[in-house]
């Protein structure tokens, strides 16, 4: 895959936070802490997806 990244643009003041909000963590860049936190996103839908069918199986209540 010769780029396997895209650009998501977001709008200047929310980067702005985002850039200071990165400063007090670990994360090297915005673009580290966005990527992070989308994951982090993606991750706890899927797993509220499972949790669904799951509950529809019965094997939760």
């Amino acid at each position: 895959m010769p780029n396997d990244k895209v650009t998501i643009k977001i709008p200047r003041p929310l980067y702005v936070k985002l850039k200071r909000i990165v400063k007090e963590t670990g994360f090297e860049s915005v673009t580290d802490f966005v990527v992070y936190c989308m994951r982090d996103i993606a991750i706890g839908k899927e797993g509220e997806d499972i949790k669904e069918r799951l509950k529809k199986l019965g094997y939760l209540k």
